[in-house]
């Protein structure tokens, strides 16, 4: 069994309005990452997400890719906690 990571992400650039949570949801959900994402009011997305190394690897890539042209990628602020977080799914929060 694989270890488990748990890391705390921000993602700064154009990156609300252009489906950034929907896109992120959708990669954790192909990826069985659990957490959650919501906009920040300062137009970064916040991402709280928990699963095994190598998927944290492909979904942490996908994050710094974005979900389409639309979108623009500009910094990636990670930031890896302790494995105390037990999410259940992936959630878009409000």
């Amino acid at each position: 069994m694989e270890k488990n990571e748990v890391a705390h992400v921000i993602v700064s650039g154009r990156v609300q309005g252009v489906g950034f949570r929907y896109h992120t949801q959708f990669l954790a959900n192909q990826l069985h990452i659990r957490g959650w994402v919501r906009n920040n009011d300062d137009g970064s997305v916040e991402v709280m997400a928990e699963g095994e190394q190598k998927a944290m690897e492909k979904f942490i890539a996908g994050l710094k890719k974005g979900p389409s042209r639309f979108a623009k990628v500009t910094d990636v602020y990670i930031e890896y906690l302790p494995n105390q977080e037990h999410f259940k799914d992936f959630r878009v929060l409000y």
